[in-house]
């Protein structure tokens, strides 16, 4: 039984960078939507909720 073809080590630091990548963009939309403000007209209407 032969064993798996195995990867060249490029290819797997390579995808290692990318889901780098992609963990650091996907934080950083994260942090852009909490750093938001809420819009005035929102805080109204929860406020017409208590």
């Amino acid at each position: 039984m032969k064993g798996a073809p195995s990867r060249p080590r490029g290819k797997r630091a390579s995808r290692s960078k990318s889901k780098e990548h992609v963990a650091d963009a996907l934080r950083s939309v994260y942090q852009r939507a909490v750093d938001e403000d809420i819009p005035p007209e929102m805080l109204d209407l929860l406020g017409k909720l208590d």
